[in-house]
């Protein structure tokens, strides 16, 4: 974190779940759309301070960067988000899952 020593890397590979690659996909969408830049995102990220890095993992820092600047460009509110997040919750736990095989 910004240029501070954060010991080893696991430079293993590992397959991506599947939250994380609609994470990263709504992320190209978005910004292409011209929702947001890579600046924008990246001063959010730089805004989370120090307990973000320790505390969240890498996509789910980036999440919480996505939503924030899209709540900034006005494409939805704070209560909407709210309320279709209630909607999503409402459908159970396993909702969105994909079929591995």
């Amino acid at each position: 974190m910004g240029g501070q020593s954060a010991g080893p890397i696991d430079k293993e590979q590992h397959d991506f779940a599947l939250w994380e690659k609609r994470v990263d996909a709504l992320m190209v969408i978005c910004s292409s759309k011209g929702h947001f830049t890579v600046d924008g995102l990246r001063r959010v990220l730089e805004d989370m301070g120090p307990e973000a890095f320790e505390t969240m993992t890498y996509y789910e820092r980036w999440i919480a960067s996505v939503n924030q600047n899209l709540i900034e460009a006005g494409i939805y509110t704070t209560a909407e988000l709210g309320a279709r997040m209630s909607e999503v919750a409402k459908r159970g736990a396993t909702y969105g899952d994909a079929a591995h095989g």
